[in-house]
């Protein structure tokens, strides 16, 4: 599942997050320190510092954002996020070569360790500032390559083959995070994702007490009951 989620931030957010993380006092590191041994040679970029005072705000009202976002919750069936870090492609620290997301994170700031079941790059720039920088994700039946508006957000499978393409002008700026879903399985959660927007679009025709509703809204809620780990 590659899903596109829109306007995950509000205009007065996306400012405010561009203000903080374009100020000439922003903690940026070099990214590869936060590399596993894989990916180390393939990561040329920069990263906001976990530990920063500004990275703990801006984590906050991501994770505030994801908390209203019915879709995401939809999707993902959170059961826990790695807390969101952010990174900055621009000025030679420009392109992440093709990786593999580690299996298991362990966040330093909460010390919780997190399954990577699924990928998520919020967007923070507006594409037409810079060039290049495309997620680029590899698979069997071809390419994807993802370059979103700032505020919005792509959810795909942390199993993926994939890359940030390089960046030869301006600065791409985003956050990027895992989730481990309380549904493991790919398949089980893309079946209950599609029920549930059946079950929307069900109930907008015909309500939340017309007798098929409530018999599809128990078939997702046992089959959810079955399949999820808590």
């Amino acid at each position: 599942m590659f899903l596109h989620l829109k306007n995950v931030l509000t205009a007065e957010e996306i400012t405010l997050f561009r203000q903080r993380l374009r100020a000439p006092e922003t903690p940026w590191m070099d990214g590869a320190r936060s590399a596993g041994s894989q990916a180390v040679h393939q990561k040329n970029n920069l990263q906001l510092s976990q530990g920063s005072e500004l990275s703990g705000q801006l984590q906050g009202l991501v994770k505030a954002a994801l908390a209203r976002n019915a879709l995401f919750f939809s999707a993902a069936l959170p059961r826990r996020i790695y807390n969101p870090l952010f990174n900055n492609y621009g000025d030679g620290a420009n392109f992440y070569g093709d990786h593999v997301d580690s299996a298991v994170m362990h966040s330093k700031a909460d010390n919780c360790w997190v399954r990577s079941d699924l990928s998520c790059t919020l967007f923070l720039t507006p594409p037409e500032e810079y060039e290049g920088g495309e997620l680029v994700a590899t698979e069997a039946w071809g390419e994807k390559r993802i370059k979103l508006p700032a505020g919005d957000m792509v959810l795909y499978p942390s199993s993926t083959v994939h890359q940030v393409s390089p960046v030869t002008r301006g600065h791409r700026i985003s956050s990027f995070f895992w989730v481990e879903s309380m549904v493991r399985s790919l398949e089980q959660r893309q079946v209950l994702f599609d029920m549930d927007m059946a079950l929307l679009q069900l109930r907008q025709r015909v309500g939340e007490t017309d007798p098929s509703v409530i018999a599809l809204s128990g078939t997702y809620h046992n089959l959810l009951r079955m399949w999820a780990d808590v």
